[in-house]
């Protein structure tokens, strides 16, 4: 009996690998820059499983190319680079890694956080370049605490309610604020629910952890900066379309607000000429969020996991399109 074929967009860890070489014959593209949509679509033509990244664009035209395809697994919590629409009606399953980098991006976010506060990065900078001429001096290189302060969580969702969690630890008023209260949340977290506009105004760190929908595009725009305190800043681990970057550029460079925490960006990577970068008052990372070796092979694991079911007849365990089943049914695990 032929084993099945997969394609993987990046090299993966070994054990994430490993599961899949257990049941497929697998080519894995090993360069860190992303296939073009012309070579996913040369390399899918004749596999039955897809493992990609949240940069890769599975559209309509991708997935028809796929004439074979039974699954595209998403080594990612979100799935909008997918059609999961045509994907669904070809019959093919859809999944992702969800829950597993909870934890870490939560993680991030307070690094995040404490390091556009705490001017670490201008202070890291201040030093290799020769500017720390004085021991200690009462002025020099002031931030703001975070202890005792009003945090405002957008998206109370897993990683929302971890970051909640550790903000306890500060001693600070959490507000959030999501489509739905979350009664048992605020009872465990000694959060409180605020609408939109109150959470803005209230708070001294808004930090984002929402999926990018219609709905959250450009969420934060002019007129949601101008309604935050001028001591306030903003944090954004989520998706980098959820905030108006050219709005958030003029609040920061005219005082608007204090600062900025950016993982993720609307055109990823930043472009160089990307006028937040001339900034000193943002934080830039590489949307590194769940980069902690523990979490990034749990993540491929998950991936290779889900793939492997749908190859086995089986309903994979973080399925996205439930409606595909009744189009391709497979067994219950």
């Amino acid at each position: 009996m032929l084993r099945p074929g997969v394609y993987v967009t990046r090299t993966i860890p070994e054990r994430a690998l490993k599961v899949l070489q257990e049941v497929a014959n697998v080519k894995m593209r090993r360069e860190e820059m992303p296939p073009s949509k012309e070579e996913i679509i040369q390399q899918i033509s004749d596999v039955d499983g897809l493992l990609c990244l949240l940069t890769d664009k599975i559209d309509s035209e991708v997935i028809e190319a796929g004439k074979n395809l039974k699954v595209i697994s998403n080594y990612a919590v979100g799935f909008d680079n997918i059609d999961v629409e045509t994907a669904t009606r070809h019959g093919i399953y859809v999944t992702n890694t969800p829950g597993v980098l909870t934890e870490t991006t939560a993680d991030f976010t307070w690094a995040l956080l404490m390091a556009v506060a705490r001017r670490i990065v201008e202070a890291d900078k201040y030093v290799r370049q020769g500017f720390w001429k004085v021991a200690w001096a009462p002025m020099m290189m002031l931030g703001k605490d975070i202890y005792g302060k009003t945090l405002g969580i957008l998206g109370l969702g897993r990683i929302g309610a971890a970051v909640a969690r550790r903000a306890r630890g500060f001693n600070t008023r959490i507000l959030y604020h999501s489509r739905t209260r979350k009664v048992d949340l605020e009872k465990e977290l000694g959060v409180e629910y605020a609408d939109f506009e109150t959470l803005l105004r209230d708070s001294d760190f808004v930090t984002i952890h929402l999926p990018l929908t219609n709905e959250t595009f450009h969420m934060i725009g002019e007129r949601e900066l101008s309604l935050m305190k001028k001591t306030a800043y903003l944090v954004n681990t989520s998706r980098g379309s959820v905030v108006d970057q050219k709005a958030l550029y003029y609040a920061l460079k005219e005082g608007k607000i204090a600062g900025a925490a950016l993982d993720v960006f609307e055109q990823e990577p930043v472009n160089l000429s990307d006028p937040l970068l001339q900034l000193e008052n943002v934080v830039i990372a590489p949307h590194i969020a769940s980069a902690s070796v523990e979490t990034r092979t749990k993540m491929g694991v998950m991936a290779a996991e889900n793939l492997v079911s749908v190859l086995k007849g089986r309903i994979p365990p973080n399925l996205v399109n439930a409606d595909v089943l009744r189009i391709r049914p497979l067994e219950q695990n």
